[in-house]
């Protein structure tokens, strides 16, 4: 059975590209615009398997959207994904520390994200 997946990204056009993307491989997937707002699915839906987490977005960013969801217990081990363009050494270092389990760099190379989801099996 395909993952069941919530994408997190303030830019409509980066969430229609993914979910067109991963929908075509049979994934299923929900979408938020705001980091609170996928924190509040996240607390009410518990049929999501993982979050890919864009992490520049206004209001909440990523970074403090995963810190919550892994400090607050009945959603701290759903994986997330961190997605973002800022694509330098040490901003991989930031979502890991943050408590990403894997990081994408934007552009996304769908087999990168493909895998990555795939690892988190």
């Amino acid at each position: 059975m395909k993952k069941n997946i919530l994408i997190v990204d303030d830019d409509p056009r980066n969430i229609f590209a993914l979910k067109l993307t991963l929908k075509a491989r049979g994934y299923q997937m929900q979408s938020c615009t705001a980091a609170k707002e996928a924190i509040e699915l996240l607390q009410n839906d518990h049929q999501i398997d993982v979050v890919l987490m864009d992490m520049m977005m206004p209001e909440m960013d990523g970074y403090e959207a995963i810190r919550i969801i892994r400090n607050t217990p009945e959603i701290s081990k759903i994986p997330v994904i961190s997605v973002t363009a800022q694509a330098m050494p040490e901003d991989r270092q930031k979502c890991l520390d943050a408590g990403a389990q894997d990081y994408i760099a934007k552009p996304i190379d769908v087999d990168l994200l493909i895998n990555a989801i795939q690892k988190l099996s």
